[in-house]
Formats: structure tokens, C-alpha cells, sequence
């Protein structure tokens, strides 16, 4: 056994697999939307799947973003005041916030909690048969259990991220002007005068996109597990993985597309 030619067949076979992952993938986000387009659509379904990733991912969103705004703003004024620049406080806390944390940090959370349970959920259907049933019912899986869940993807995490953007800039605030000092009317003048549009924009359009993938992966990683309840497991832990790798390399190219000059 060549030892060079065992290691350039084991890149090969993964890159093989990571394409034929990756085109499976794409089919299947293609079918998923194909299926929005076309009527019959479940508005009951897209309701539920709305109010659960959206509603129900609130308090975690929330809580992560008021803490956020906090530690950013006493990490920014320990490093500033080093340099007496102490009042660009407010500016970055609120493009840090708009532009990335508050949609990589809301992604990262309904990944953690909605990728996981819809893995969970459509995996056990497989496992036990239900989607099958559901074709024998002439209803399709893809069209009752994975587009609704595409769309409401798209629609709750920039609702979220909206929720996150403030109470991040918020937590902030509070931190700047109980614990530091600041005036809180030039803390808030400062915040407002130096946000601009495009930051809030730019971060909404993330949003949406990572919850295409959250809900994408989720869905994805479900319908396809076999092997019973260790296979459920392991769909549920790659929807989580995978999402997450894939917000963060998303983030990068949409920042790169937004703000490169």
C-alpha cells in the first residue's frame, strides 16, 4: 500500500462526498421552494412553524442579545479609554450589533433550538413511517412538512433580528449610562446620529437568509435519517453542526457583498 496514494484517495472520496452532499442539498431547497409556488399551500402548517421558530425563540433571542449590548459596551469602554476615545462608544456597539452580532448571534440560537427540533421531529416521521403515510394520504411530504417551514424561516428571524437590534443597543445603553457614566441623551444622540439604514438592512437580509438555512438544513438532515433513534440523533446533531458552519460562512460572503469597497 502506497501511504501518499491512500491519503490523495481519502481527499478524493471526501471532496466526492462533500459535492454529492452539497448538489443533494440544492435539489432538495430547490424542490422545497418549487413547492411554494404551487397551490396547494398549508397555511396552518406554515402558522405553527411560524409561531415556533419565531414566538416560542423569543426569550432565548432576547436574553442573548440584552447581554451582548451589555458586554460589548463595557469591553468596548476597557479598550477605548485606553485611547480617550471613549465617546465612539455608541457607535460601535450599534454597528456591531446591527450589522453582525444580532443576526449571527439570533441565527446561532433558533440553529441550536429550531434546527434540532425540526431534525428531531422529521426524523422520527421518517423513522416510523409517517412520512410514507403521508403519501399513501396523496399529500406531499415536501410540500406539508418542509415548504411551510422554508417560509416561515425567511419571515421569523428578521422579525427576531429587529427585536435583538434594539434590545442589544438597549443593554448597551444601560450599561453606558448606569455603570460607566455617559449623559444619556448624548449616549442615545450619538447611537442615532451615526446609524445608518444600510447597516439595519444589511443585517435583515442575513436574517433571512440564515433562516432559510436553519430551516433547510433542519428539514434536510431529518427527512433523510435512517436507522432508527441513533439515526434521529445523528440527523439532529448535524442539522445543528452544519447550520451553524454555514451561518458563519454565510455571514462572511454577505458582509464581503454589502460593505467591500
Amino acid at each position: 500500500m502506497n501511504p501518499l496514494l491512500d491519503s490523495l484517495a481519502a481527499i478524493g472520496r471526501a471532496a466526492i462526498g462533500f459535492v454529492r452532499e452539497a448538489g443533494a442539498l440544492t435539489l432538495f431547497a430547490l424542490e422545497g421552494l418549487s413547492h411554494l409556488l404551487r397551490p396547494p399551500f398549508y397555511w396552518r402548517r406554515f402558522v405553527m412553524a411560524l409561531t415556533e421558530m419565531g414566538y416560542f425563540s423569543l426569550p432565548v433571542v432576547a436574553l442573548t442579545a440584552v447581554f451582548t449590548g451589555m458586554v460589548l459596551a463595557l469591553q468596548t469602554y476597557t479598550g477605548f479609554s485606553r485611547f480617550n476615545a471613549e465617546s465612539a462608544i455608541a457607535n460601535v456597539v450599534v454597528i456591531s450589533i446591527t450589522r453582525e452580532l444580532g443576526p449571527v448571534l439570533a441565527g446561532l440560537m433558533v440553529a441550536g433550538r429550531i434546527g434540532a427540533a425540526t431534525a428531531a421531529e422529521l426524523g422520527t416521521m421518517r423513522v416510523t413511517d409517517q412520512i410514507d403515510a403521508l403519501s399513501t394520504l396523496s399529500t406531499e411530504p415536501m410540500k406539508y412538512l418542509v415548504a411551510p417551514r422554508l417560509l416561515a424561516g425567511v419571515i421569523a428571524l428578521p422579525l427576531l433580528v429587529v427585536i435583538a437590534d434594539i434590545l442589544g443597543v438597549m443593554g448597551g445603553f444601560i450599561v453606558a449610562s448606569v455603570k460607566l457614566g455617559f449623559a444619556p441623551l448624548t449616549y442615545l444622540h450619538n447611537t442615532f446620529s451615526f446609524m445608518q439604514a444600510g447597516d439595519v438592512i444589511s443585517g435583515l437580509v442575513k436574517a433571512a437568509v440564515f433562516g432559510f438555512l436553519i430551516a433547510l438544513l433542519g428539514s434536510y438532515r431529518g427527512y433523510f435519517s435512517r436507522g432508527g433513534a441513533e439515526g434521529v440523533g445523528a440527523a439532529t446533531t448535524g442539522a445543528v453542526v452544519t447550520a451553524s458552519i454555514l451561518i458563519l460562512a454565510f455571514d462572511y460572503g454577505l458582509t464581503e457583498l454589502f460593505f467591500s469597497r
